[in-house]
């Protein structure tokens, strides 16, 4: 897992907390929104990684 997904994920559990912490619906809806969206970062992040990974094994 590289750096940049590490902070996507420390961002989504962030984001999480802070929507558990929320006494607002509408702060926690946005919480929730923004957990996944940082979530989604991190796994299309680690996809491409995986599949650049992939490629550059099968060209060796």
């Amino acid at each position: 897992m590289s750096t940049t997904s590490d902070f996507y994920t420390a961002q989504a559990d962030a984001c999480a907390r802070d929507a558990a912490a929320a006494t607002l619906g509408n702060v926690r809806d946005r919480c929730l929104r923004s957990e996944a969206a940082w979530r989604t970062m991190a796994e299309r992040l680690q996809r491409g990684q995986t599949l650049a990974a992939a490629r550059a094994s099968a060209q060796v």
